[in-house]
């Protein structure tokens, strides 16, 4: 049997925040352990290695809408396991508002994930605001359909830039 080799998925998604300034999303972003804060199904983020916001730290995530693949959970009887994964910051780049991180761990099927978000003023026209661009590889996740895991990165990346801006309104 002869195996062929898939090329890893590659997406991006972005959304423009109007009434937010790059300095005012960018923290958001490194404070790496609290994304749960921010992301909408996701229930749960802790930090569980390293310190926060620096390359090597890694957080523990729960809760999210890409559906687990059963992982460690196959004695539980539940209808369905909790999603979760382990993410490790590997690089940040304060002066280009840069970060990425990767999967190393989880129950989602995902192998040698990697994501950069990238936080930019304005947009093409140059309008006010900001931009947050959210780029993802990742092998081909089976079960999965590459333009549903993208339209699932929009709808959260959208929702997740609608709660910063209306937290931002607030303070």
């Amino acid at each position: 049997m002869e195996k062929i080799l898939q090329e890893k998925w590659e997406g991006k998604v972005s959304t423009r925040l109007p009434n937010a300034t790059v300095s005012q999303i960018w923290p958001l972003f490194t404070d790496f352990f609290n994304f749960h804060k921010w992301f909408p199904s996701l229930a749960n983020c802790h930090g569980i290695y390293g310190t926060n916001g620096k390359p090597g730290c890694i957080r523990y995530c729960s809760g999210f809408s890409i559906p687990s693949n059963g992982g460690d959970d196959d004695h539980d009887h539940s209808p369905r396991p909790i999603s979760w994964s382990k993410e490790r910051l590997i690089a940040i780049d304060h002066d280009q508002h840069s970060l990425s991180y990767e999967i190393v761990e989880s129950n989602i099927g995902f192998q040698s994930y990697v994501s950069r978000v990238r936080i930019v003023p304005g947009g093409d026209d140059h309008q006010q605001g900001c931009v947050i661009e959210w780029f993802f590889a990742v092998e081909p996740v089976e079960g999965c359909v590459f333009d549903d895991l993208v339209r699932k990165y929009e709808v959260g990346l959208h929702r997740m830039a609608q709660r910063m801006e209306a937290t931002l309104g607030k303070i």
